[in-house]
């Protein structure tokens, strides 16, 4: 009977649907292993940039050089990307000899902010895979479950004395289905919750940087501003 009931015996008897169900919650599974490891390594590079970065920045080094270092490396942080696209810009606009400083503020702000929104996308791809894995995976092996209990009961039909050692296998067949379902499903929603509650900080700490940025752009832009024309008596 131990035999008979051992997980790999239940899944080759299992009905073909219902091992179609247990392959697709397999392969689900793998590859939502994979998008966790990955992101867990990705997160944690990205976050030993930015405070790479972020210590050379308050470090009172000067900010052209600081872009001209930038703008030579191959590979940024998330937060010296939205750096380089803000003094990008900002060095633009003093170019064709903008003057007013609200004017070069908010352009600066702006190309940060795009900066920004395009590193966040980066960041949270592949987290809707988790969360598609996490919502429907259950659902899956239910259906496998339901449709392997029905299977087994039409085969019960058949019999004319059923008893426990009869209905037993097909019953346990179709409860793995549910069983493999929420071993996909469960890593998946802690590592989605995890990985958004890192993300919010994340973003957090990019728009941090992001208002501490231009506050000094502003201080800078208000430097260079010609001064204001006396008004004649």
């Amino acid at each position: 009977m131990n035999q008979d009931l051992s997980i790999i015996t239940l899944v080759l008897h299992a009905s073909l649907v219902v091992q179609i169900v247990m392959a697709g919650l397999l392969f689900v599974s793998l590859a939502s292993w994979s998008v966790i490891f990955g992101k867990v390594f990705a997160l944690r590079g990205l976050r030993a940039g930015n405070d790479e970065f972020e210590r050379e920045f308050w470090a009172g080094k000067n900010l052209a050089d600081l872009y001209d270092g930038a703008a030579r490396k191959t590979r940024m942080s998330p937060m010296e990307r939205i750096f380089a696209s803000g003094m990008r810009e900002f060095l633009k606009l003093r170019e064709r000899r903008v003057a007013d400083s609200s004017t070069l503020l908010d352009g600066a702000r702006r190309a940060m902010r795009a900066s920004y929104q395009r590193e966040l996308d980066a960041i949270e791809s592949n987290l809707s895979f988790l969360a598609s894995v996490g919502s429907v995976s259950p659902y899956v092996g239910l259906f496998g479950t339901v449709w392997g209990i029905m299977h087994a009961f039409i085969g019960l039909s058949n019999l004319q004395q059923v008893t426990l050692a009869t209905v037993a296998p097909g019953i346990a067949e179709a409860l793995v289905a549910t069983a493999i379902g929420l071993f996909a499903a469960i890593p998946a929603v802690i590592a989605y919750n995890r990985f958004a509650r890192d993300i919010d900080r994340f973003a957090i700490q990019l728009e941090t940087f992001i208002e501490e940025f231009s506050n000094i752009l502003q201080r800078s832009a208000s430097q260079v501003a010609p001064p204001a024309a006396a008004t004649p008596r």
